[in-house]
């Protein structure tokens, strides 16, 4: 086993652990749970069986699993970006409201 596979399994068993501590706090619903939970042990079982990503990309048609894991990844991060993206503008459309109703409530008591 090289340094950069314990490393990130070392680092996947960190994450899981702040993930399962998050969800204690309430800071994630058990579907974000299990996400994650599922996504840090796909890291660990790569980082330990790399040949799996050959696999992976043999499924998807894509020529080396290095490759499979990099596209992959970036399908992830830019659903993950939009999601976030959705969340930012929905609250600032409800601090708007907020502020909205805050000052026509001031304007009445006035």
């Amino acid at each position: 086993m090289t340094v950069i596979q314990i490393l990130i399994v070392v680092f996947a068993l960190f994450a899981i652990s702040r993930t399962i501590w998050q969800f204690k706090k309430g800071a994630l619903t058990i579907a974000w749970l299990l996400f994650w939970i599922l996504f840090w042990l796909a890291a660990g079982t790569v980082a330990l069986l790399p040949q799996t990503t050959d696999t992976v990309a043999r499924l998807v048609g894509v020529g080396r699993g290095a490759d499979a894991v990099i596209y992959l990844s970036l399908l992830a991060l830019f659903y993950l970006v939009f999601r976030t993206y959705v969340k930012i503008e929905k609250t600032e459309h409800e601090i708007t409201k907020l502020v909205r109703k805050l000052s026509l409530d001031e304007l009445d008591d006035n």
